[in-house]
């Protein structure tokens, strides 16, 4: 079987002989025309190839099925356009399509296909429009996310790097790194000039930020160094008290205090130092534990002892006899201080208890002066006069009162009268 192509320009006037079909014919040779129209609408046709090894209906046939194909990328173009596929790309395709249905080899209705391309265009020019939109709006979008990120950046790179946990800071820098990546990977694509004047600002941001830290350690790494050069020096001082045994406590507190002072000295370096350092220390307080032991045994009998001292005293508290309580305390006094030390740990207890025996028995001799007191006798005469004579004449004033039969004078003569009786008795 054999068919040929007949030129695009072969257009001929509708002939009313051969063998027709709705959009086209076959004649006796096999050449196969397509029905077209000019552009007054007068009906022509064109010969689209020949045919000539097959029937009219095979030649036909053949010839139809290419202008299926084309009805089908003319379907294919109108639901792409739906979808809103790429404004740009789809002009294309119409300008391509029109050209190829204006000269196809094709049996069909070809002027409805170049209408529907005709169409299209409209279609296009509103979704041109409406990408454009789009694209703004997306662009705006995406030039504020990385304006965000940036301004977060910037953030990070003004605060004051002696306050800045460093651990935090470079985490949270990281994180914005690998979004602004992301974002230039995934994000739409940005204008030029902003996306590089974004990228200056965030790339800003990330040195000054790399170059504080980096300050920072160096100062830290330095700091560390003196304190571990001074923890050192106070390890090794802690470790000669050793041999002093409980005498050298007291250096080893000082040296405690210094060690507070000194500042960190890495956590490596701290734990290991202050293991020496503790180490010093326990050998010390354990020695000092040793000889408490020791002291606490030999001491055991004088808390009897003074115990036994402090039941014979504790009954001066209800004592009302000041020289009888003085001359029992003093001989209690006198034994105690013989007795000699305690164990540590009973110290405070039977001292506050002695404490308590002491001051009351010195009340007593604060209030017996109190009472004896010339000068506070002489005092307290002379004002219990003056308030006698002021209640004599305050009792004349309330019975003149009362025969007036004056309610207020009455009431403030009582008043007054019944204060100056109040100040003798507190003065007798």
């Amino acid at each position: 079987m054999r068919f040929g192509v007949i030129a695009p320009s072969s257009k001929v006037k509708l002939l009313a002989t051969g063998e027709q079909a709705p959009w086209g014919r076959v004649d006796e040779t096999g050449t196969v025309y397509v029905r077209e129209s000019d552009a007054d609408g007068t009906a022509t046709e064109r010969a689209v190839g020949q045919y000539p090894d097959g029937t009219p209906e095979e030649a036909l046939g053949y010839f139809e099925r290419k202008y299926t194909e084309l009805a089908g990328q003319v379907t294919l173009l109108e639901q792409r356009i739906k979808r809103g596929t790429a404004s740009a790309d789809v002009g294309k395709t119409i300008t391509a399509l029109k050209s190829t249905v204006a000269t196809a080899n094709a049996v069909g209705n070809l002027p409805a296909l170049t209408a529907r391309l005709d169409a299209l265009d409209g279609a296009v020019g509103e979704l041109t429009e409406k990408q454009t939109a789009e694209n703004k709006a997306a662009t705006d979008a995406a030039l504020a996310e990385r304006e965000a990120l940036v301004v977060e950046a910037e953030t990070l790179a003004a605060q004051d790097p002696a306050k800045a946990q460093w651990k935090q800071v470079s985490a949270t820098l990281d994180d914005l790194f690998a979004r602004w990546q992301k974002h230039q990977q995934d994000g739409p694509r940005l204008p030029k000039n902003e996306s590089n004047e974004l990228w200056k600002r965030f790339r800003a941001a990330r040195t000054t930020i790399e170059t504080h830290r980096k300050a920072f350690f160096a100062e830290l790494d330095s700091v560390h160094k003196d304190a571990r050069t001074r923890k050192q020096e106070l390890a090794e001082k802690a470790e000669a008290l050793v041999p002093q045994g409980t005498a050298g406590i007291p250096v080893y507190r000082t040296l405690l205090d210094d060690w507070k002072a000194a500042g960190r000295a890495g956590k490596k370096f701290d734990d290991a130092l202050w293991a020496r350092f503790k180490a010093a220390g326990d050998s010390l307080y354990a020695a000092k534990s040793e000889v408490d032991a020791q002291e606490n045994e030999e001491f055991g009998a004088n808390l009897e002892k003074k115990q036994a001292l402090l039941a014979e005293a504790e009954p001066l508290l209800t004592e009302t006899d000041r020289n009888k309580a003085r001359e029992a305390l003093i001989g209690i006094q006198r034994r105690w201080d013989a007795v000699g030390k305690v164990p540590r740990d009973q110290v405070k207890t039977i001292e506050d208890r002695l404490r308590k025996v002491e001051t009351a028995v010195r009340k007593l001799d604060d209030d017996h002066w109190q009472k004896s007191n010339p000068e506070r006798i002489a005092r307290a005469e002379g004002l219990a006069g003056q308030l006698q004579d002021a209640i004599a004449k305050l009792e004349v004033e309330l019975a003149d009162a009362k025969k007036g039969g004056d309610a207020k004078k009455i009431a403030a003569a009582q008043e007054a009268l019944d204060a100056r009786k109040a100040w003798l008795k507190a003065i007798g």
